[in-house]
């Protein structure tokens, strides 16, 4: 089973895609390798759709068991797409980068810090979890700088003794690690894809990195 894989030659498939405990959503232009790897590495159902006529599905699209938030710019076509597998809600604020500012898993949900108060309480309600505004190494973009499931959370290499201590106040224990991605970077949310049953990294990854992820995740055999 592949561990790790590119998007068209790119490392960055957490750009591109987004994996939830039952199904992964990967733009139209994913090649057959990588939709079988990502099927393989976390047992999902691979579902195929652009956001906002986009290809960085990964950035647009966050969420968890209870329903996905998404781009207000989706269209409805793709909106129905995304439907079919879920309840959506869509962000209708400049910032609405789903993928970007928003990470969460069926614990809680952590936001850009400077997300309005009302989008944030409308996010927290609508995906059944608590809402916390956080940073991972100083970045806003908690999508980017984190990779949350439901058995733990890997976050930015630099993370503050602080950041981890806001974010384990609404894990619910699960274990928190940091750590890095294709050969360095601690934007892990860009690099990382997973779910409760399996992980797949971008192609660049060590094997040391991937040590990592698999203590984190509670991979380690």
């Amino acid at each position: 089973m592949k561990r790790t894989i590119d998007f068209a030659a790119d490392p960055h498939i957490g750009v591109f895609a987004r994996a939830f405990e039952e199904f992964a959503v990967v733009p139209p232009t994913a090649s057959e390798e990588f939709t079988t790897a990502i099927a393989e590495a976390l047992d999902v159902e691979v579902v195929k759709t652009t956001i906002q006529g986009s290809s960085i599905i990964g950035s647009l699209l966050a969420g968890n068991s209870n329903g996905m938030v998404v781009s207000g710019l989706v269209t409805e076509d793709e909106r129905a797409v995304l439907a079919e597998y879920g309840e959506v809600m869509t962000l209708g604020t400049s910032m609405n980068a789903a993928g970007n500012v928003i990470l969460a898993n069926n614990t809680f949900a952590g936001v850009h810090p400077e997300m309005p108060i009302d989008v944030a309480e409308e996010i927290g309600t609508f995906l059944g979890v608590p809402v916390r505004r956080l940073t991972f190494g100083g970045i806003k973009t908690v999508g980017m700088a984190a990779v949350a499931t439901d058995r733990g959370v890997f976050i930015h290499a630099r993370s503050s003794d602080t950041e981890i201590e806001r974010l384990a106040g609404c894990t619910d224990d699960l274990q928190i690690g940091a750590g890095t991605v294709n050969m360095g970077s601690g934007l892990v949310g860009t690099g990382v894809l997973a779910n409760s049953k399996g992980y797949i990294a971008g192609i660049r990854t060590t094997g040391f990195e991937l040590g990592r992820i698999e203590e984190v995740f509670g991979f380690l055999e």
